[in-house]
């Protein structure tokens, strides 16, 4: 495991482009304690998604991913368990939550050369097709929900859906995230749930790894000694 911090912080440090993918296999490398050489074969599944698709499109990725017989799903029945949030756990169910699902869509785009961002809307993750000024995107894809297609109109009804109507929605919520700004996103899902399960080991894991982040680091290392003093 200490061999994945070791390079997530590596890359971390790095700033700029980051490879989502490794970064997110790094994640789940650091809680199961996988061996280094499996980060290859983990990427090799995607590479495998990828040939796979039979209309390199938007939303023929959307199509192939989250419809039929063999598709990703949205795991409502069991969303706050932390494997929706390990990208092998997720290949392997075919199951996960709104940004995991979102990162698979995004690299397998990658793959095929479709330019697929995230949006980090308030409370639902999406994907949207990039746009080549880096303005917000004009079509979306929820691929919590099948991978629908949706505008920007959809996008604010399901925000209401979500946040209910009293909610104020603002175009910029529907603007690309930057890689770095998902992968934090994943780790504080994934703090939050092993936090409610008081999984101190797993939690440890992570609030290593959310301290490799500028402006995280002294904050995160304090409340980590913190929730660890009664163990020590």
């Amino acid at each position: 495991m200490d061999w994945a911090k070791r390079r997530f912080a590596e890359l971390v440090q790095r700033g700029g482009d980051i490879p989502l993918d490794e970064m997110a296999f790094l994640i789940s490398s650091t809680l199961l304690g996988a061996d280094s050489s499996e980060i290859v074969e983990q990427m090799s599944r995607l590479d495998e998604l990828a040939a796979a698709v039979p209309s390199p499109t938007f939303a023929g990725i959307a199509q192939f991913l989250f419809s039929g017989s063999d598709a990703f799903i949205g795991n409502r029945a069991e969303y706050y368990d932390p494997e929706n949030s390990l990208i092998p756990r997720v290949l392997d169910r075919h199951a996960g939550i709104p940004i995991s699902l979102s990162v698979i869509m995004m690299e397998v785009g990658r793959r095929l050369g479709v330019p697929i961002v995230g949006i980090g809307m308030p409370g639902h993750f999406l994907v949207g097709l990039a746009q080549a000024n880096g303005d917000i995107p004009a079509t979306f894809a929820d691929p919590f929900h099948e991978g629908r297609i949706l505008d920007a109109e959809g996008c604010q009804e399901l925000f209401h859906q979500l946040a209910g109507a009293h909610q104020s929605f603002l175009t910029g919520f529907l603007a690309p995230v930057h890689p770095m700004a998902i992968v934090e996103r994943m780790l504080n899902n994934l703090k939050a749930v092993y936090q409610s399960r008081s999984d101190h080991e797993h939690l440890r894991h992570i609030m290593t790894l959310r301290s490799y982040f500028p402006g995280l680091g002294k904050s995160e290392h304090d409340e980590l000694l913190r929730l660890m003093a009664p163990f020590n």
